[in-house]
């Protein structure tokens, strides 16, 4: 594929030195390299072309010029033009590998091949440096197969309307040829193969202006007398021996050939770089002229080695260089005859070939439309990275990393401060070695039935709203107070575990002195990573388990705070259990990360309270020894739990931590589950939910079409990582403002979907350059 390269600078003088931008890319695409960098001043460069330019003209050959300008002389000069040429070429060279100028030379270096094509596109408003002898730049001796054009900063793309034929319609203009021998021309125009060529002899004014507006012509050309004017802002063409005219008073003619279609306008004539700057003005796609005065027999030569490449197959670019570069044979007669062809470029147009001219079908699309391949191709990555990672998704592999990912977003989540309707009374180590002090005796479990009954007892004094004891008690109570108490306190909520015959899992009995309704399952669910993430609300119980509480004990709780406040649980149609306006949908055994699970009974997923502690927590020791502030137990639940580490420790890993001194004791995770529960029904707190699998689907292959864009349109690896690492972070704050919101999305497969895109549309640039 070719390779463009633009060469932007700025628009200052020699004397202060230019800003230059380098930029690389392939025909038809946005570039994939840019750098800017600097040429320092050289206030003696136009000097030395000044010089140069002197003893050219002084040569005294026949020159396609205005007639008054033609001189003819018997003194050979030759030899001081070619010296002249080379201290220009090495000065300019000298100029050119300056440090300033330095990094765009190695990028250059870097990123192209000398075997690719390459065009090479200057864009300046400088005059002077514009007719500097680029084409001898030491750097392009190592590229066979690129050319240099001129381009103006300003530019515009036009749409042509262009129709399907068979020919290549070419305008040939043979204005004066006082002095020069035009009819050479003529006859290489006439061998173009499928060419149909209408010339206009020496024409008037209005028979050129109605031939440019008659018919679709692709190629204008003209040979005779042509000179520019005012430092190259204008140029002028001699008709025929008495008229001329400039391109400003063919400004409608030539626009509406432009419009209807016309590619190129060859101007094999002197000094043409002020045509040139008038029909840039034009938006003309590609012209061809002369930077200086050129001798008769050069501009025939060149229009024929030109023709011979162009017409049988060569790129626009590589006819010109191939044409230019022929005309060494003549420099012994004519030097400096390879300075003078020059394309001048419209940079919106792509150059086109012969055959382009003979079978155009449709208008040529404009570098909009160029994306759209590249748009189809990432939309059919993305389309296979998407199943692919939804496939391996289905199977499970991911689960793993995506509740991690999750993990990490719920410990990131901000402060939400204690729950004030909770109270946790805690049984430490503390507190087992106080019991045993005094001959306590706790038979196995935490707290001895007197220590229970003056504990129940203090707190039926504040009246609280419920009480739970999250305590196994499978052995009937000897204390004859604590026995009634257990019996005959309404808000007090027991506890038991229910056995699961296919997990092998035994169960505890609940203390016999508490009823069937005041009861409490304590079962908790866990991930394969032993992590708790689901709030297991209510169940059927095994016809054979020793625990027969259909509710959890954390359900429980919620319900007897919540009938204080006039409501009663319920269930939807669906078997949803529905508290107030709120109702907390069950999961499916696939729902988000979660592929496959045991999904009975009635779970959600823990959104577990963002804070460093849950509810206020006091001991039991500091409880039954201290005086207590009522507010701080009246109209709450409180929780009674065993936070010691030393006998039989109930702790659980969460998504807080799961290492040993990270992890969430038994009791506190019920506080997390009570709290929830009334958050959402009380506060409208979210409970956390997930799309559907669909929306997932959409929502993963979102993200690996903005991966293919990311590749296509940023092909450096630098660039490419850096504006992976964007989208990735940017993928992850929306992941976790959604999860503050109560939606689980899923992060792990999107960011996985849009790396592997972007990795695979990469892959496919690199093996197109290599094949190219």
């Amino acid at each position: 594929m070719t390779k463009l390269v633009v060469l932007k600078i700025g628009d200052s003088s020699f004397e202060q030195g230019f800003t230059v931008t380098l930029q690389i890319g392939e025909e038809g695409d946005r570039p994939f390299t840019e750098i800017t960098g600097k040429l320092p001043p050289c206030p003696e460069m136009p000097l030395y072309y000044d010089r140069w330019q002197s003893s050219y003209l002084q040569l005294g050959n026949q020159y396609r010029l205005d007639a008054a300008k033609i001189q003819v002389t018997n003194v050979s000069i030759t030899q001081d033009c070619h010296s002249m040429s080379h201290m220009l070429r090495a000065r300019f060279n000298t100029w050119l590998r300056a440090e300033e100028f330095r990094p765009l030379r190695e990028k250059w270096l870097e990123r192209l091949s000398p075997t690719d094509e390459i065009r090479v596109i200057l864009q300046s408003e400088n005059s002077q440096l514009q007719r500097l002898p680029w084409h001898s730049w030491d750097l392009l001796d190592r590229y066979p197969k690129a050319e240099i054009a001129l381009a103006s900063p300003t530019y515009e793309y036009i749409i042509q309307s262009l129709a399907p034929k068979p020919v290549v319609n070419i305008l040939a203009i043979l204005g004066s040829s006082q002095g020069i021998d035009i009819q050479a021309d003529q006859a290489l125009l006439q061998k173009c193969p499928h060419a149909d060529v209408s010339f206009l002899v020496e024409p008037q004014r209005q028979e050129l202006t109605d031939y440019l507006w008659k018919k679709n012509w692709d190629i204008l050309f003209f040979a005779g007398h042509s000179s520019s004017q005012q430092h190259d802002s204008c140029g002028r063409i001699y008709l025929n021996k008495t008229d001329s005219l400039s391109i400003g008073e063919l400004k409608y003619a030539l626009r509406k050939a432009i419009e209807r279609g016309l590619k190129l306008a060859i101007f094999n004539s002197c000094d043409g770089l002020g045509l040139a700057r008038e029909l840039a003005d034009l938006h003309i796609p590609q012209m061809i002229v002369m930077r200086e005065p050129v001798p008769d027999q050069v501009a025939q030569q060149f229009l024929k080695y030109f023709l011979e490449g162009f017409a049988n197959g060569e790129s626009l670019y590589q006819a010109v260089r191939q044409g230019r570069e022929r005309l060494q044979g003549m420099e012994d007669r004519f030097p400096c005859a390879t300075w003078l062809p020059i394309i001048c470029q419209n940079p919106a147009q792509i150059p086109p070939t012969w055959q382009d001219l003979i079978q155009i079908q449709k208008p040529e699309p404009d570098l909009h439309q160029s994306f759209r391949p590249k748009i189809n191709k990432a939309l059919l990555s993305s389309l296979a990275v998407t199943a692919l990672v939804c496939g391996i998704r289905w199977l499970g592999i991911l689960q793993s990393s995506e509740l991690q990912a999750y993990n990490q977003m719920m410990r990131s989540r901000p402060d939400e401060g204690t729950d004030q309707r909770l109270l946790v009374v805690t049984i430490d180590d503390t507190d087992l070695m106080n019991q045993r002090r005094n001959q306590e005796l706790l038979k196995g479990t935490s707290i001895s039935d007197t220590y229970l009954d003056k504990l129940l007892t203090k707190l039926q004094e504040y009246q609280p709203l419920a009480i739970g004891l999250d305590i196994y008690r499978d052995f009937p109570a000897e204390n004859p107070d604590l026995i009634s108490r257990l019996q005959k306190t309404d808000n007090l909520i027991g506890v038991c575990k229910g056995s699961d015959i296919t997990a092998n899992t035994k169960g505890i009995q609940p203390p016999p002195e508490i009823p069937l309704q005041r009861l409490g399952f304590s079962d908790f669910i866990h991930d394969a990573d032993d992590v708790v993430r689901r709030h297991l609300l209510y169940m059927n119980q095994e016809t054979a388990s020793v625990c027969s509480a259909s509710y959890a004990l954390s359900t429980q709780l919620a319900f007897r705070y919540l009938l204080s406040k006039g409501i009663e649980p319920k269930f939807t149609s669906t078997g949803n259990l529905q508290l107030d306006k709120t109702v907390f949908n069950r999961l499916s055994s696939r729902a988000g990360a979660y592929q496959g699970i045991d999904a009975n009974g009635g779970q959600v997923l823990l959104n577990y309270r963002s804070t460093k502690q849950i509810a206020e927590q006091i001991s039991l020791t500091q409880l039954l020894s201290n005086p207590i502030n009522p507010q701080a137990i009246q109209n709450r639940i409180v929780l009674i739990g065993v936070v010691a580490k030393g006998d039989l420790p109930d702790y659980w890993a969460t998504p807080y931590g799961t290492r040993l001194d990270e992890q969430m004791s038994g009791v506190l995770v019920h506080a997390h589950k009570v709290s929830q529960i009334l958050s959402a029904v009380l506060d409208g707190r979210p409970l956390l939910r997930v799309w559907s699998p669909w929306l997932e689907v959409i929502w993963i292959g979102s993200w690996s079409v903005v991966g293919g864009v990311l590749a296509w349109q940023w092909r450096l690896l630098p660039r490419l990582a850096l504006a992976l690492g964007v989208a990735s972070g940017v993928l992850y704050l929306l992941c976790f403002g959604l999860l503050i919101g109560g939606l689980w999305v899923p992060f792990t497969p999107s960011v996985l979907s849009l790396v592997a895109t972007a990795g695979v549309i990469s892959k496919f640039t690199i093996n197109h350059n290599q094949e190219t």
